[in-house]
């Protein structure tokens, strides 16, 4: 199995998390060695050209003419501890939010963290006074706003869940959720004030998506609904041939669970930790997560 074979197949078979990692990863590849290729030529300014088509401007005047820019950008990296850095994050938070709601949640929580983050940062870039003077020349990429979204979420989720931490030791997903976000606010004076916007705006999305799956609202369906349809893009088909007969007859438990009982599951969860299910519930809560 080639390279190539190899990271398609793996793209497939994993779950969203290991997706939109290779995604992040592939488009870095391909920028850095484009930005090799065009250094060799002496036409670095192409490239520089071309990627600001990608990144979301600041200014509605020039997001107007890219409205693509506002998915593309959570997709680029300045370099790479920026990339490794955002791609921890989502690994380490992002399979456990990919284990209790499953592929499609995942995707929507970053997609749409990302969205929603970079949507602030424009909204707080033409509002602020402090950065008008930057408004033309602003540009915004990197994966943190979807990243932040996935981590906000997880702690809304699952608040009383404990990490691991080197030197610290068990946190709860709470405490590293609001320390991330006081940390981003502080830190806009001080730089990179439109990646800390979007970060912010990402993880209020992340706390609010949390929130609207437990509402009554219609929304979480219909998004169920083009997300999976998106997801089916990327299953890999099957070559199982099935043959029916028409004597006798099987009867196999395949009826997914309803939201009541996941969101019974997710309380308990809440209170008193994935341990404290029954075998029951975590056969539930699996058959949940790979929707």
């Amino acid at each position: 199995m080639n390279l190539l074979k190899e990271i398609k197949f793996k793209f497939k078979q994993g779950n969203a998390v290991v997706q939109i990692i290779l995604v992040n990863v592939l488009v870095y590849l391909s920028f850095a060695l484009l930005g090799l290729f065009f250094f060799l030529f002496n036409q670095t300014s192409v490239l520089a050209t071309f990627m600001k088509w990608l990144m979301l401007p600041a200014a509605f005047s020039n997001f107007i003419w890219q409205p693509w820019s506002i998915f593309t950008y959570m997709f680029l990296h300045e370099g790479f501890f920026h990339l490794l850095f955002n791609m921890l994050w989502l690994y380490w938070l992002g399979n456990l939010f990919q284990q209790y709601l499953g592929n499609v949640k995942t995707f929507q929580a970053y997609v749409l963290g990302g969205i929603f983050g970079g949507l602030i940062y424009m909204l707080a870039y033409n509002i602020f006074p402090a950065f008008t003077n930057q408004v033309p020349i602003s540009f915004a990429l990197g994966a943190s706003a979807g990243v932040l979204s996935i981590v906000v979420a997880s702690a809304t989720l699952l608040p009383e869940y404990s990490i691991q931490l080197l030197i610290i030791g068990q946190v709860r997903l709470k405490y590293i959720a609001l320390f991330s976000v006081i940390l981003d606010l502080i830190s806009i004076p001080n730089g990179n004030a439109g990646g800390h916007i979007a970060h912010v705006g990402g993880a209020a999305f992340g706390y609010l998506f949390i929130k609207l799956i437990y509402s009554q609202s219609a929304i979480p369906n219909f998004l169920d609904k083009v997300f999976g349809g998106v997801g089916n893009w990327f299953k890999p088909s099957s070559t199982l041939k099935v043959h029916h007969k028409s004597k006798g007859t099987a009867n196999f438990n395949n009826t997914k669970p309803n939201q009541q009982e996941i969101d019974a599951i997710l309380d308990k969860i809440s209170k008193n930790g994935y341990e404290s299910l029954s075998p029951k519930e975590k056969e539930i809560l699996f058959k949940a997560s790979k929707g």
